[in-house]
């Protein structure tokens, strides 16, 4: 008997005639991607979509028994490369475990499953005056397993914190499928050490989360208020955002977007959409900026003297249908660079303080390399999005050397490779440089304890470790 006759075995006839185990080669040649673009070589061997824990649990015994990896795939929205099913893999789906278990408005939390989508669960919590804080660009199709995978963060956590800071358990099957429960629903609780935060951000290298404890937020009263300032130049633009940070001013938004980004959402949504907005044409860079909560509008009012001062031609939104056309710049960014060409999306972060040197940083590697890089950070925690926009099927080499001189960049400047999309496949060789060689050795050993054979998502974050 061959893994995939034990597999079909212990899913049962009703649940691989449902679909739960398929070795169509369209599909396992779709799981070899992600939103990166990158595409792990051969083929997967098949692909397990699980409805339940059992099914979950079935699976990794079956290849613990057999030597067979393992990829945990949820939406295939990463951008690192870390969910793409590797050749002669199991690609083990958990999408379909999307069931929102209980929503407790009196504790301020909610259990579900690791496939329930950002935006739904959104949904289910309003109406108890609730939400869930991470909020990355993808919460219309990303889903919660997959944001505390990649500890993911989004335009709202430099306020409400990177989805650690949500997570209060962690349902785990293990690589040898025994199924543990960590962490608690309470708000406080420190027995033992905190398996919860090691899962969290782990890339399904340790276990596969099958279900999740998670933190609500109440939703702030009043309406947001959202300002927009253009500048002569990103350094300023950049510096007017510390000046906010320093101000002890704490925006839910604050997001920035250089010469080279604007250019092409002007492009894409027409030259008049900046103009209307603002009343006049030109900058070279966009500072968006939205207060919620009690204290907004004096907030509001504080940060826009400081963009003032700082040399910002500033637009306070009137009411929401006026602050929607701010935020509808912003949102383009994506959308206005895949129009323009196939387009490489990359995640670093330096301290707050620091982004005017890691903005001018990319404007001299944009240069030197003769590459487009297009960037939007969140201005409000120093993470920054560098996109590199090229031609072709696959990434030009001279991207990945634009890309090595940003990443050392980051580093030098007290920064980090990534600060939500994780390092999956394609940070992985500067992961060693950033954490260093003893710390890259115990992170090694503290897989191998978790996964002694080695059978979870190989060849992610550790190379073939």
């Amino acid at each position: 008997m061959d893994v995939l006759d034990w597999l079909a075995a212990a899913l049962g006839e009703e649940a691989v005639d449902a679909g739960a185990l398929t070795t169509d080669p369209a599909l396992l040649d779709a799981a070899r991607t992600d939103r990166s673009g990158w595409v792990a070589d051969g083929r997967p061997l098949a692909i397990v979509t699980a409805r339940t824990v059992e099914q979950v649990q079935a699976t990794l015994r079956a290849a613990s028994e057999f030597r067979v990896p393992v990829v945990p795939r949820g939406a295939g929205t990463g951008l690192a490369g870390g969910a793409n099913g590797t050749d002669g893999s199991i690609v083990l789906d958990v999408s379909a475990l999307n069931r929102i278990v209980e929503i407790s408005a009196d504790d301020q939390l909610a259990v579900v499953e690791p496939g329930v989508v950002n935006s739904d669960l959104n949904a289910a919590l309003e109406p108890y005056g609730l939400f869930f804080a991470p909020d990355p660009a993808s919460k219309a199709v990303s889903t919660v397993g997959g944001n505390i995978a990649t500890n993911a963060g989004g335009l709202l956590c430099a306020k409400y914190g990177v989805t650690r800071e949500a997570v209060l358990g962690l349902d785990v099957v293990l690589a040898d499928g025994r199924l543990i429960h960590t962490g608690h629903r309470t708000v406080k609780g420190v027995t033992g050490y905190d398996l919860t935060a090691l899962f969290v951000g782990s890339e399904g290298t340790l276990g596969v989360i099958v279900g999740a404890t998670v933190r609500a937020q109440p939703i702030p009263p009043g309406e947001p208020v959202t300002l927009g300032a253009l500048f002569s130049d990103v350094t300023a633009a950049a510096q007017a955002s510390a000046r906010i940070t320093a101000a002890r001013l704490r925006p839910a938004v604050m997001e920035l977007l250089d010469a080279p980004a604007l250019e092409r959402i002007a492009a894409y949504l027409g030259p008049a959409t900046i103009e209307d907005a603002f009343g006049a044409a030109g900058g070279a860079a966009y500072l968006l900026v939205q207060f919620d909560g009690a204290t907004a509008a004096v907030d509001a009012t504080a940060a826009g003297d400081l963009l003032a001062e700082t040399g910002g031609t500033v637009r306070v939104a009137a009411d929401a249908q006026e602050g929607e056309r701010l935020l509808a710049i912003r949102r383009a960014f994506h959308p206005a660079l895949a129009s323009s060409g196939e387009v490489l999306i990359e995640d670093v972060a330096v301290p707050r303080s620091r982004m005017p040197e890691m903005f001018a940083a990319i404007e001299r590697i944009s240069e030197r390399y003769g590459i487009p890089i297009p960037t939007v950070a969140h201005a409000g925690d120093g993470n920054l999005h560098p996109n590199f926009v090229y031609t072709g099927e696959t990434v030009p080499d001279a991207v990945w050397d634009a890309a090595n001189d940003l990443f050392r960049t980051a580093i030098a400047l007290g920064g980090t490779l990534t600060g939500e999309h994780g390092v999956g496949v394609l940070k992985r060789r500067w992961l060693a440089d950033e954490i260093g060689p003893d710390s890259y050795e115990l992170q090694v050993k503290l897989k191998s304890v978790f996964d002694p054979l080695g059978i979870l998502n190989p060849g992610k974050v550790f190379g073939g470790a």
